[in-house]
Formats: C-alpha cells, sequence, structure tokens
C-alpha cells in the first residue's frame, strides 16, 4: 500500500507498471472508482491488470472518504474531487496528459476533469456514466435520495453489527464505511450543491471518449448527449446489462477497453491477435 499526501489530505494510492518491453512513451490510464462504498478494489481486481499487461501504465486511488484513503469531514463537492484527481496527478508528478476511465461517479468526475483541464487529460471512458444531461441529473437526485435513506437505515438499524453477528466480516466493514461517509461528513449536502452541466458543454471534450453502457441501465438515455455532441465519441452498448457492466460483464468490458486504449493511447498500435498492446 502506498499513500501520499494531495490537497492536505491523505490518499491510498497503487501503480501497475507497464508489463512487457517498456517505453518512455507509454501512456498512463487512471482509474476513477464509484460512489460510496466503492473504492479502488473494483477496478484493481477487474481492468487494471490487463491494461497494466497491454502496456500502460496504470494508477488507482481510493477516493477522499472512501476506502483507506482520508475522510474529512468536508469537500465532496464534484469539483472538491476533480481537484483531488489533479493534486494526486501533481505529488505524482504525472505532467503528461493522462487517460480516464471511470466508472459510474468516476465517470462524472473523468468528463469533469476534461471540461476543467483538457491539456492534461488525452482520452475519457465512460462506464455507465456521463458528466452532463438530464440522466446524470436523474442519477444524482436518485443517488442523494439512496445515501439519505441509508443514513437514517445505518444510525437506527445498526447494520454492521447485525452483520458482524452473523459473521459477515467483510460486509461489516463496509458497512460501517458507508455508515461514517454520510454521518460524519458533509457528502450528500455538497453533492446536493454541486450544480450539472449542461450537454451542449459536451462539445467541449475535444479528447477521444469511449462511453459503455449497459442495454438495461438508467444511464444509458446518456449514449444520446454524448453521440450528438462529443466531436469523437466510440458508443458500445453491453445487451441485457444495467448498471452493474464493470462486475458482471468484465470480461467483454475488458476486451473493449482495452481494445480501444490500444489505438488511443500515445503512438497507438492495433490490438494485434489474442490482446491489444497500448504504446
Amino acid at each position: 500500500m502506498t499513500e501520499i499526501v494531495a490537497n492536505r489530505l491523505r490518499f491510498h494510492v497503487q501503480r501497475l507498471a507497464p508489463k512487457g518491453p517498456s517505453s518512455a512513451n507509454s501512456p498512463t490510464v487512471v482509474f476513477l472508482h464509484g460512489l460510496a462504498v466503492d473504492d479502488l478494489s473494483s477496478f484493481y481486481y477487474t481492468l487494471a491488470g490487463p491494461v497494466s499487461k497491454a502496456g500502460a501504465e496504470v494508477i488507482l486511488y481510493d477516493q477522499r472518504g472512501q476506502g483507506r484513503s482520508q475522510r474529512p469531514r468536508t469537500g465532496y463537492r464534484l469539483a472538491d474531487a476533480v481537484g483531488d484527481l489533479f493534486a494526486i496527478l501533481d505529488v505524482l508528478d504525472q505532467r503528461q496528459p493522462v487517460h480516464l476511465v471511470g466508472n459510474s461517479y468516476g465517470g462524472i468526475l473523468a468528463g469533469l476533469a476534461a471540461l476543467e483541464r483538457p491539456d492534461r487529460v488525452a482520452s475519457v471512458v465512460f462506464i455507465d456514466s456521463c458528466c452532463a444531461g438530464a440522466a446524470v441529473e436523474a442519477w444524482l437526485e436518485s443517488m442523494l435520495n439512496t445515501l439519505s435513506a441509508a443514513a437514517l437505515l445505518y444510525e437506527y438499524d445498526r447494520l454492521d453489527e447485525q452483520c458482524a453477528a452473523v459473521g459477515w466480516r467483510k460486509i461489516a466493514r463496509q458497512v460501517r464505511g458507508m455508515s461514517g461517509l454520510l454521518s460524519e461528513t458533509t457528502l450528500i449536502e455538497d453533492l446536493a450543491a454541486s450544480p450539472t452541466v449542461d450537454p451542449t458543454r459536451l462539445a467541449e471534450i475535444r479528447c477521444p471518449v469511449l462511453a459503455v453502457f449497459g442495454e438495461r441501465s438508467d444511464m444509458v438515455s446518456a449514449a444520446g448527449d454524448l453521440t450528438r455532441h462529443v466531436p469523437d465519441c466510440t458508443l458500445e452498448i453491453l445487451p441485457g446489462m444495467a448498471h452493474t457492466v464493470l462486475r458482471e460483464s468484465t470480461d467483454v468490458l475488458c476486451e473493449v477497453v482495452v481494445s480501444w486504449l490500444s489505438r488511443h493511447g500515445s503512438n497507438a498500435r492495433t490490438a494485434a491477435r489474442g490482446g491489444g498492446e497500448i504504446r
């Protein structure tokens, strides 16, 4: 485990070096995980290894308040999370543009980062996510309602103790962390106060974009905004999948993402048969 201090906070960061013959211009791929119970492990055990094996340097980190990163009481606006991303890259001395891969909430951050600092973002991969439009507004509203209800449930039902009593220790730890995030921070209030982005601003994303959605996901309606406004957007719809494509369609998603990155990395070369190579 590696810990760094950025934005005056302690972050848990993991880095994977590119496998195989290394190159000075191998691309860097940064993974941004989802909200609340999520952390970097959701990518560490799914896409990070194959992307590293394909020739990219990989950076993963637990966002503030989640996983093993520090949990401050305040600072949970979307803008704060985007600021954390660039602060972490600065501390890691990552000056070249990076490829951002974001799942769900992490995709919102990836898109906002591309809008705020286009000079530092080489491409964006949205996994069942977007950063603008009605679908994002609806998702944020639904998430806020869910988090508010969960905060009350954790407070009065003591779910962590119930899980621990039946031997579900890992789930108990996750519930305990979620409970602390909701009850000891301004996460809900800060997210509610974060302004949303008009979908026409997607036209400002000049880097290549890959958007992968589950066919049955509530977020799939964002596909229209992305293909309508983003100048360079590739769309993939996974049949039968909902908002769980990362977990339930890992192999297919991995093939799609690695193949796409192999064509959009620095000095990209077409993926060879049997696996892509990112350069």
